[in-house]
């Protein structure tokens, strides 16, 4: 033991309670060790109400994609039927926009043409004549720029279309591009060609038989004689329009709105065409929706 006074030792075997140095009284101790008492038990914290999802003070910066949950898988460029999926996106409605146009153009020639039955009998308002002249100028001259764009993206969807049908079918177009562009555009040829080319594009788009006559469907069909019948007219109304005289002038103001009736037609038609071979070339991608059927709980980390 050692004196808590001066630190000296004691001497060994010595019973002495004093320090036999400075005379401190010594009291003999013992150490013990014992495992420290537990600690309470802490309430639990009680859970506030939901108060909904998190909040930002501001915008956030991040986003997801507006896509459907997919797989992983190697990114690849587009093919020949994703262009003409995509532009069949944009003419589509084209078309649509195109019918409604030539439904206004005829409604206006068949105005116009009341007015001159009107006109036979006394004479005519100057506002309702003003109105119906620059309602057949506005809906004609808007009705042919339609008309053109909508026929110039028709071809720009057609030509990788048939490359994406002849692809489906493992076989090569019989056509190359400046024959079909020259079928579609050469009046009298382009009475046959384009109701040829859609019929042999439906034929591959549906992996029948190479060496097997094309079969059109009945849409196809309908399309290829709303077609003929379209570019028919528009030769006649063009060639009556070289004609002079009142007579002729009343009966070509019926001439457009029939031209513009046949139009509205193929142009609907034409629609349903596209959308009918853009789903065989192209079929919608189904993604399988994904079920939770059971939630594990992870494995204890070591």
């Amino acid at each position: 033991m050692n004196c808590p006074r001066c630190g000296r030792a004691q001497p060994p075997g010595s019973q002495d309670r004093f320090c036999v140095h400075c005379g401190q009284f010594l009291v003999p101790m013992r150490w013990m060790a014992s495992s420290p008492a537990p600690d309470p038990p802490r309430p639990e914290a009680s859970r506030g109400a939901y108060t909904g999802p998190p909040r930002y003070s501001g915008t956030p910066s991040w986003g997801f994609p507006a896509l459907p949950w997919q797989r992983d898988r190697p990114v690849q460029g587009p093919t020949a039927a994703d262009r003409a999926a995509g532009h069949a996106g944009l003419l589509i409605p084209l078309l649509r926009g195109l019918a409604m146009l030539a439904v206004l153009s005829a409604a206006a020639e068949i105005w116009r043409y009341v007015l001159l039955l009107q006109s036979r009998g006394g004479a005519l308002s100057a506002g309702a004549v003003s109105a119906s002249d620059a309602l057949v100028e506005a809906a004609s001259w808007v009705s042919t720029l339609m008309f053109v764009a909508s026929g110039v993206y028709l071809l720009v969807w057609l030509l990788p279309t048939i490359d994406a049908a002849a692809r489906r079918s493992g076989v090569r177009s019989s056509r190359s591009r400046r024959t079909v562009l020259l079928g579609w555009l050469v009046p009298g040829i382009n009475l046959s060609v384009p109701g040829s080319v859609l019929a042999e594009l439906e034929h591959a788009a549906l992996g029948r038989p190479a060496g097997q006559r094309p079969r059109p469907s009945k849409l196809v069909l309908v399309w290829w004689g709303l077609w003929a019948a379209n570019v028919i007219l528009g030769a006649l109304v063009l060639l009556w329009s070289l004609r002079s005289g009142v007579q002729a002038r009343a009966d070509g103001v019926v001439q457009h709105a029939v031209l513009d009736l046949v139009a509205a037609g193929t142009a609907v038609a034409t629609a349903r065409v596209v959308e009918w071979l853009t789903a065989l070339v192209c079929p919608p991608r189904v993604v399988p929706r994904q079920r939770v059927v059971r939630i594990r709980e992870p494995a204890p980390t070591p």
